[in-house]
């Protein structure tokens, strides 16, 4: 089983110039039939806050090339696209494509990340979604979830094994992207891939350092810094195995939040 990350220096606002450089990324990399594929998050316009701009129209332009793109390379297909909200607001979502171009999952960002506007503009989801990938299950999450392990363990809880997380980055946190997937993969004995962007948007910088980290948190690929794709292989049965081996995650507590004790003097 392989996974790959498409590290885009994404054009800004500009839907077909990114299809053209996904075609062209994906037909070289040459990926295996069947694999698992993830773009970054809006990756067809850049982390706009201009969702009247960057937002499907009535034809879903985004998610039709994602799913012939899907079809074309017999991959399973993870990217970011933004669609309306009931209030006029975006929605920052994640779909998710079969080899035959059946969509499988659609994941709206669980923490639209406020500093940025992102929850002004862009409405929050409200619930994990995972779905089966060569028998294995995968939850995909966007840039600024990663920062929320309760969504994380959330997905454990419902039998997650593989986190995909697609993401606009930038450049000055970027060793808590690096940090966060490491230990996202650790605590959840779980793999963890993350498709970041490259280049730069109106505003900010980005160096990518797209990752696939196994359940030990030992990197298996990074993409460093330029346009391109890394692959890595997921070994189900070793991650079963370690689980079994190291069940730390039956030793989790239920959901419920520990009674606050004040301390006495």
């Amino acid at each position: 089983m392989k996974i790959y990350c498409v590290q885009l220096d994404i054009v800004w606002e500009n839907k077909p110039a990114n299809y053209d450089q996904v075609q062209r990324l994906l037909g070289a990399a040459k990926p295996e039939a069947g694999s698992l594929v993830l773009l970054p998050e809006m990756f067809a316009t850049g982390f706009s806050m201009n969702v009247a701009a960057v937002r499907e129209g009535g034809s879903q332009e985004t998610e039709t090339f994602l799913a012939q793109a899907a079809r074309q390379f017999d991959i399973y297909l993870i990217g970011g696209v933004v669609n309306g909200a009931a209030d006029g607001r975006g929605r920052n979502e994640a779909v998710v494509f079969s080899p035959e171009g059946k969509r499988l999952a659609r994941y709206c960002k669980m923490q639209p990340f406020t500093l940025g506007g992102e929850a002004r503009n862009y409405e929050a989801g409200e619930e994990i979604v995972t779905f089966n990938w060569q028998n294995c299950r995968v939850a995909p999450f966007i840039c600024y979830d990663l920062r929320f392990p309760e969504l994380f363990r959330a997905a454990v809880r419902q039998g997650v094994q593989l986190f995909a997380v697609i993401a606009n980055w930038p450049i000055m946190r970027i060793q808590h992207w690096v940090t966060l997937l490491q230990a996202r993969a650790i605590e959840n004995q779980a793999y963890v891939a993350g498709a970041n962007r490259c280049g730069a948007d109106p505003k900010l910088t980005y160096n990518g350092r797209s990752l696939i980290v196994d359940p030990h948190g030992n990197i298996l690929s990074d993409a460093a810094h330029a346009q391109g794709v890394i692959s890595a292989d997921v070994d189900l049965k070793a991650l079963i195995a370690w689980r079994a081996d190291f069940p730390a995650l039956n030793d989790m507590r239920t959901e419920r939040a520990p009674r606050p004790v004040l301390a006495t003097p």
